[in-house]
C-alpha cells in the first residue's frame, strides 16, 4: 500500500477498536478522569468528534476546490459539542469520525496522490497522507488518553507507532520547550523497538531529529517506538513508561518529561 492507503488503513482499524469500547461505555464510564489532563472520556471524545467535523469540512472543500472554512466555523463547531450532554458526546464521535474516516477512504488513488488540503494552521496545503497522519496522530494519542482511563498499562497501537514514527510533518520544533534546557545542548542517540529505528534528537534550539548517528553521543535512550511517541506528546509519566525504557548520560526522562510537557 501506498503512503496515504496506510495511513488512512491505520485510521480506520483505530477508528472500529475504538467505536467498538465507546459503543459499550455506560455513563459512569464517560464521565471518569481521562488521560488528557481536566477532561473526562466524554470530553476526549467530544475533542476527536468536533476535530473530525473540522476535518472533514476541510477536505471537502479542497475537493470543491474551496478555501478552508477557518476558525469562524472551527468555533461555531466547539460551542456545539461543547454544550452536548456525555452521551450526546459519545454518539457524536461515533457518527463523525466514521464519517471522516469513510470520506478518507472515498478519496481514489488519483485524489489521494494530487490532492492539496488547507488545514488552516500550516503555511501551506499538504498532500492527503499528511492531512491524514496528522489525523492518525491526534486519533491515536487522543484514544490513549481515553484507555488509559480503563488501564494504566495501555500502549499505543503497534501499527499506528510505525505510520507515526518518521512521519511529515515533523512538529517537535513546535511542541518542545527549549526554555527548559537552560542553554544546554545535547545530542541523543533514541533507538526504537516495534519498529526498530535509530536516530538522533538534538536539544537546542529548534529541537530537531535526525539520521546522523555519533559515535559519542551525549547520551543513549531504548524505548518501544510507542512509547517515544508518548513521551514527545507529554504522555510518558512514570507511571505510564513500560519496563525495559533505558537512559544513559544526558538522556535523563524527567528533563525530557518537561521538554515535551504535552499538547
Amino acid at each position: 500500500m501506498g503512503n496515504a492507503d496506510t495511513v488512512i488503513a491505520v485510521l480506520r482499524k483505530g477508528h472500529d477498536a475504538l467505536a467498538s469500547s465507546v459503543s459499550g461505555f455506560s455513563d459512569d464510564a464517560l464521565a471518569r478522569p481521562s488521560g488528557a489532563a481536566e477532561w473526562d472520556v466524554s470530553q476526549v471524545l467530544s475533542h476527536l468528534g468536533s476535530g473530525a467535523e473540522i476535518a472533514r469540512a476541510g477536505v471537502e472543500a479542497a475537493l470543491e476546490g474551496a478555501a478552508n472554512p477557518g476558525p469562524g466555523f472551527n468555533h461555531s463547531v466547539w460551542d456545539k459539542w461543547n454544550a452536548m450532554t456525555r452521551r450526546e458526546r459519545a454518539d457524536g464521535f461515533l457518527r463523525a469520525n466514521h464519517s471522516l474516516t469513510a470520506l478518507y477512504e472515498s478519496l481514489d488513488a488519483g485524489t489521494r496522490e494530487k490532492l492539496r488540503i488547507d488545514l488552516g494552521f500550516l503555511p501551506a496545503p499538504v498532500d492527503v497522507a499528511t492531512a491524514a497522519r496528522l489525523r492518525l496522530s491526534e486519533f491515536t494519542l487522543h484514544s490513549w488518553d481515553i484507555r488509559v482511563a480503563f488501564d494504566e498499562q495501555a500502549a499505543l497501537p503497534t501499527d499506528a507507532a510505525a505510520a507515526l514514527l518518521h512521519g511529515e510533518p515533523d512538529l517537535l520544533a513546535w511542541i518542545g520547550k527549549t526554555e527548559v534546557l537552560e542553554g544546554r545542548h545535547a545530542a541523543l542517540h533514541i533507538t526504537t523497538t516495534e519498529p526498530a529505528s535509530d536516530f538522533v534528537l538534538r536539544l537546542q534550539t529548534p529541537i530537531s531529529v535526525d539520521f546522523d548517528l555519533s559515535e559519542r553521543p551525549d547520551g543513549t535512550l531504548a524505548l518501544p517506538a510507542e512509547a517515544w511517541l508518548r513521551l514527545v506528546a507529554g504522555r510518558l509519566s512514570a507511571r505510564h513508561t513500560p519496563d525495559g525504557v533505558a537512559t544513559t548520560g544526558a538522556a535523563d526522562l524527567d528533563l525530557l518529561r518537561r521538554v515535551f510537557p504535552g499538547y
